[in-house]
C-alpha cells in the first residue's frame, strides 16, 4: 500500500462534502475518483496533496514516496519557450550531463590520485545518468509534447503567449516527465483532442507509478483504471474494474438495494396486518401470538431507503413538426482562415433521423463547420441547403447564444414569452436551477451551469434538427447519461461535434472525421470507426476514386456504403437453426397458469379458515354466555356437555390460528 486515506471529513459551512471517506492505493495501481459535480472529487485531491486541510481523518503516504498533482486550471507565467519550459523538469539530469562533460575535459590533463578521484566521480555520475535515462532526455520531452498535441513548429512559442488550455497541457507534460510515485490528475483530458487522449491513455497504462484520476471521460477511464472510488452523498464506495464494470455493478447494487428495501417494507406491512388480524380475534392466545410477532418486528433492522440521484436533469427533446427526409445537403464547401485552409470541396448529406458525430483534431475546423451551417460564419465557397420544414436548434460550446447580462430566469422568459412564471421555474428546476439560483446572472455562472441553461433552451425550442458543439463539456457523468438517453429517444436529426468517445459510441449512427482537409465518413459508432480507421485513411491518402464501395465507409467525395459491412446488419437467412422460442413460451404460459391457480386456492383456503374461526369464536362466546345462566349451572350434565364442547372448540381454534398464519404468509 502506497497511499491510505482514513475517515476523511470536510465541510464548507453547513454542507458536508466528505463524510468519513476511506480507501487505499496500492503500488502501481491506477484508480479513478468519480461522482456528480460538487461531490468533492477535487476537494479530496487537494486534501491528499496538502493544499487543503481535512476537518477529520488521516492521509498516509509511504515513506520516501513522492506525489505529483495536476489541478484543473493552470496559470504558468514564464518567458521560456514551450520546449525549454518542459525540458526544465529534467534540470537534475541536465546538470549531471554538464558535470560529465566538464569532467571529460578536466581529466585530459590530470594524473595520479587526482585523476583517480575524478574518474571515480565520472563512473558514479555515468551510472546515475543512465539510470535517469539521461541519453533519452530530449527525445522524451519531444515525445511528450507531440503526444499532447504540440507540433515542432510550436516548440519555440513563449509560455506567456499561450491560452489557458495550452498552459494546462504544458503543466501535464512537465508532471508526466517528473515521474512521481503517485500521479494525481484532475480532469487531465480537458483541452486534449482525441489523438492526444489516446496517447495519454497509453502513457498512463504503461506508467510504472500509481495514478489517481478525476475525469468525466468514461472511455478514457475504461482504458486506464482498474479501480473506481465513488463519492456519493459524502460517502465513498470502492469498486474493482473500469468505468463500465463499475456502472454495471452500481446499477445492480442499486436495484438490489431498492428491491431489498421494498421487500422489507412489504413484509413489515404484512406483519402489521397479521398482528392487527390476530388482535381482532380478541382471544387470549391470538393476542399472545400478536404480541410475539410485535416483538419479532421490533427486532428487525430497518433498511434505509436508497437515496435518490440528486443531479438528475430532466431532458425531453421532441420536434414540433417532422422535417423532410433530406435534412442537410453540403456541396463543394471550402473554408480558410488567414490563407490557412481548414477544408476544401467538402460534400455530404444528412437524412432525417440520423445522429452524425463530427470528430477530428483541434484546429481542423469542426466548430467552424457548424457555424457555417448556422450562418454565423460565411463559407469561402460551396452551398449549404436545408431540407423541407427543417428547424435548427443550436447548442454553442462558447454559449454565445446566451446573453451574459440577463438572469437565468430572464434568459428563458425572454426567449419564450408565452410561458408563465411557474412554467419557467418548473423548466429551470428540471435543469437544477431552484430557489434564488434562477436570478443569477448568466455571466456569473460556471461553464456547467451555462451548459444547463443552453440545454434548457434547446429542449424548449422543439426543433427537428439539433446542431450541438461539444454538448458534454462541463457535464458530469450522470448528466451526460441523461443527455445520451434523451438524444437516443429523439425522433429528429442530430449533428454534433464531440471529443467524448463514450458519448459518441452511445449516440452516433454515423461519424464524419475531419482529417487532411476533407471528411471521411463511417457508418457506425465509435467502436466501428476504430475498427475501420486505418483502412479508410489509407484509402483516402491513396486517392481512391469516389464511386467504389469501401466496407461501410466513404469519403466526402461520395463513396457509397456497403450494406454488408454495416455493424448492425445481420443475416436473416440462417436455415440451420431451429426456432425454440415457441416451446419455451408454452412452458412459461403453463407455469404462469399453475401459479395463478395456486394463488387462487390459497386465497380461498384463507377465506374459509377466517369464516370457520369466526363461526367457532361466535359459538365459544355463546357457550361463555350460557355458563353464566343459573339454570345451566344447576344442570350438571348440561354443564359438562358445554365445557366439553368449549374445550373441543378451543383445540380447533388453535389449529385454525396456526393454519391462518401459515396461509397469511
Amino acid at each position: 500500500m502506497i497511499l491510505s486515506c482514513s475517515n476523511i471529513c470536510k465541510s464548507f459551512g453547513s454542507d458536508t462534502i466528505l463524510d468519513h471517506v476511506s480507501f487505499h492505493i496500492e503500488d502501481h495501481e491506477k484508480a479513478a475518483v468519480v461522482g456528480i459535480n460538487g461531490a468533492g472529487k477535487s476537494t479530496l485531491l487537494k486534501i491528499i496533496v496538502g493544499e487543503m486541510a481535512a476537518d477529520e481523518g488521516v492521509v498516509a503516504l509511504s515513506k520516501g514516496k513522492s506525489l505529483g498533482y495536476l489541478a484543473q486550471h493552470q496559470d504558468l507565467n514564464s518567458s521560456r519557450s514551450i520546449y525549454d519550459e518542459v525540458l526544465e523538469v529534467k534540470r537534475p539530469v541536465l546538470d549531471m550531463e554538464k558535470r560529465l562533460r566538464f569532467l571529460e575535459q578536466e581529466m585530459e590533463g590530470k594524473s595520479g590520485e587526482e585523476l583517480e578521484g575524478m574518474f571515480r566521480e565520472y563512473n558514479r555520475l555515468s551510472h546515475e545518468f543512465e539510470l535517469a535515462e539521461g541519453y533519452a532526455c530530449e527525445s522524451q520531452v519531444t515525445g511528450v509534447l507531440k503526444g499532447l498535441g504540440f507540433s515542432e513548429e510550436e516548440f519555440s512559442k513563449t509560455i506567456s503567449t499561450l491560452s489557458g488550455g495550452q498552459k494546462t497541457r504544458i503543466a501535464l507534460g512537465k508532471l508526466l516527465l517528473s515521474s512521481p510515485d503517485i500521479l494525481l490528475l484532475d480532469e487531465p483530458t480537458n483541452h486534449l483532442d482525441m489523438e492526444s487522449i489516446a496517447w495519454l491513455e497509453t502513457y498512463l497504462s504503461n506508467y510504472t507509478g500509481s495514478v489517481i484520476i478525476v475525469a468525466h471521460d468514461r472511455y478514457f477511464l475504461d482504458r486506464t483504471v482498474k479501480k473506481i472510488i465513488e463519492l456519493e452523498n459524502g460517502k465513498s464506495s470502492v469498486y474493482s474494474g473500469g468505468y463500465t464494470a463499475y456502472s454495471e455493478k452500481k446499477a445492480m447494487l442499486r436495484q438490489a438495494q431498492i428491491k431489498a428495501y421494498l421487500n422489507q417494507q412489504q413484509e413489515i406491512r404484512h406483519q402489521e396486518e397479521v398482528i392487527a388480524k390476530l388482535k381482532s380475534f380478541n382471544r387470549e392466545k391470538s393476542i399472545k401470538r400478536a404480541e410475539s410477532r410485535e416483538k419479532m418486528l421490533a427486532k428487525i433492522e430497518i433498511l434505509e431507503k436508497p437515496a435518490e440521484i440528486n443531479d438528475a436533469m430532466e431532458i425531453r427533446l421532441e420536434p414540433q413538426i417532422t422535417s423532410g427526409n433530406d435534412v442537410l445537403t453540403v456541396t463543394g464547401l471550402s473554408k480558410s482562415f488567414d490563407h490557412l485552409p481548414l477544408f476544401s470541396d467538402v460534400n455530404f448529406e444528412i437524412k432525417r433521423g440520423e445522429r452524425v458525430a463530427v470528430i477530428g483534431n483541434n484546429g481542423t475546423g469542426k466548430t467552424t463547420l457548424l457555424k457555417i451551417i448556422n450562418e454565423m460564419v460565411p463559407a469561402d465557397s460551396g452551398e449549404i441547403r436545408l431540407g423541407s420544414k427543417v428547424h435548427i436548434g443550436y447548442y454553442d460550446q462558447e454559449h454565445q447564444v446566451l446573453h451574459m447580462e440577463k438572469t437565468v430566469f430572464e434568459e428563458i422568459q425572454d426567449a419564450y414569452p408565452n410561458m408563465n412564471n411557474t412554467q419557467v421555474r418548473n423548466v429551470l428546476a428540471s435543469f437544477l436551477f431552484t430557489g434564488d439560483d434562477v436570478f443569477k446572472r448568466i455571466g456569473d455562472l460556471s461553464g456547467g451551469e451555462r451548459g444547463r441553461v443552453s440545454l434548457a433552451k434547446l429542449m424548449l425550442s422543439e426543433s427537428n434538427f439539433l446542431i450541438l458543439d461539444e454538448p458534454t463539456n462541463h457535464l458530469d457523468i450522470t448528466s451526460k447519461e441523461i443527455l445520451e438517453d434523451a438524444l437516443n429517444r429523439y425522433t429528429g436529426t442530430v449533428l454534433y461535434v464531440s471529443h467524448d468517445r463514450y458519448f459518441i459510441n452511445r449516440t452516433a449512427t454515423r461519424i464524419l472525421e475531419l482529417t487532411g482537409r476533407t471528411f471521411i465518413n463511417y457508418i457506425g459508432n465509435y467502436d466501428y470507426y476504430l475498427e475501420k480507421k486505418d483502412l479508410m485513411q489509407a484509402l483516402s491518402l491513396s486517392g481512391n476514386p469516389g464511386g467504389k464501395e469501401v466496407s461501410g465507409a466513404f469519403t466526402s467525395g461520395g463513396f457509397s456504403a456497403s450494406s454488408g459491412a454495416h455493424p448492425l446488419k445481420t443475416s436473416s437467412g440462417d436455415s440451420g437453426q431451429k426456432d425454440v422460442s415457441q416451446p419455451d413460451s408454452k412452458l412459461d404460459w403453463k407455469a404462469q397458469k399453475e401459479e395463478q391457480a395456486r394463488i387462487r386456492k390459497r386465497q380461498n383456503d384463507l377465506k374459509k379458515t377466517e369464516e370457520e374461526i369466526h363461526k367457532l369464536e361466535t359459538r365459544t362466546s355463546e357457550i361463555d354466555e350460557l355458563l353464566t345462566h343459573e339454570d345451566v349451572c344447576r344442570d350438571v350434565s348440561r354443564l359438562m356437555e358445554l365445557n366439553t364442547e368449549r374445550e373441543s372448540l378451543e383445540e380447533r381454534l388453535m389449529e385454525l390460528y396456526e393454519q391462518w398464519e401459515s396461509l397469511a404468509q
